[in-house]
């Protein structure tokens, strides 16, 4: 029973008894409903324009340096399948894509945008600085006025440059990641950047680095915030990766201990 019914149900008994219990429960499910319709109706409106700025933002980074390259068209093409975008989203994602391309393009007020609507939450804002590093990524080289873009995006998210060392190192990571997820060649200095941490952290901040991280990035607590379903599978790789750098670290620790 919902907590607005049951509490509905009290208030009204303790006024008129029987008939008193019956309103107090019509009320507090009505209330509980449009609760309920006004938190659904804020989680689906973060998840459009969540999807619809990252292409925009995508388009205007990729752009940056002069042209986009086909690799990077690519990319956002493999994006829109791997999303599992069809029909009408895969279209506004394009659209939006293009915007981002255009000379009127505001990327701040695009930034400022996503940073409002998503009240600012660390772990989704990753996830978006996220697909922005993978597309810049997508040619093999990053050039120095994408960076530069990247970094203003990344300020104006709210991030630290030590933020956006730490996704590239996930990114790193999810490139070298092997079969049956396991990473094959990331490198334990960026490990200890995945977690946050430096590399005279004791075993205990570690575990507490570790915990806090993998509960932060939870697909299912991210979903619950605002992230597209569609970008579900990228979340599990962050978690994928934060796993493979604290096993990293712990085996790395234990084989010199021993």
């Amino acid at each position: 029973m919902s907590i607005a019914i049951l509490i509905g149900a009290v208030i009204g008994y303790l006024f008129g008894k029987l008939p008193g219990l019956l309103i107090g429960a019509a009320i507090g499910w009505w209330i509980s409903r449009k609760l309920r319709s006004s938190l659904l109706g804020r989680v689906v409106n973060i998840q459009h324009q969540f999807l619809e700025s990252t292409f925009a933002v995508m388009g205007c980074v990729c752009k940056v340096d002069g042209h986009i390259t086909q690799d990077e068209i690519r990319t956002a093409e493999m994006l829109f399948d791997r999303l599992n975008l069809s029909g009408q989203m895969r279209e506004r994602a394009k659209a939006a894509f293009n915007r981002g391309k255009s000379p009127e393009f505001d990327l701040d007020a695009e930034v400022e945008t996503v940073r409002r609507v998503t009240g600012g939450q660390r772990a989704l804002l990753q996830v978006f600085l996220q697909v922005q590093l993978a597309a810049i990524a997508a040619d093999g080289q990053m050039h120095p006025a994408e960076h530069d873009m990247l970094l203003r995006v990344a300020r104006g998210l709210g991030f630290s440059e030590a933020e956006i060392q730490q996704i590239e190192a996930m990114l790193r990571g999810g490139a070298h990641q092997g079969a049956g997820g396991a990473s094959s060649g990331q490198s334990l200095e960026d490990a200890y950047r995945v977690l946050g941490l430096s590399e005279d952290a004791s075993d205990a901040e570690l575990k507490r680095a570790y915990r806090k991280l993998m509960s932060e990035n939870h697909p299912d607590k991210l979903a619950g915030k605002g992230l597209p379903e569609s970008m579900r599978e990228m979340a599990k790789e962050r978690t994928s990766e934060i796993s493979n750098a604290y096993d990293l670290i712990k085996k790395t620790r234990e084989q010199r201990a021993g």
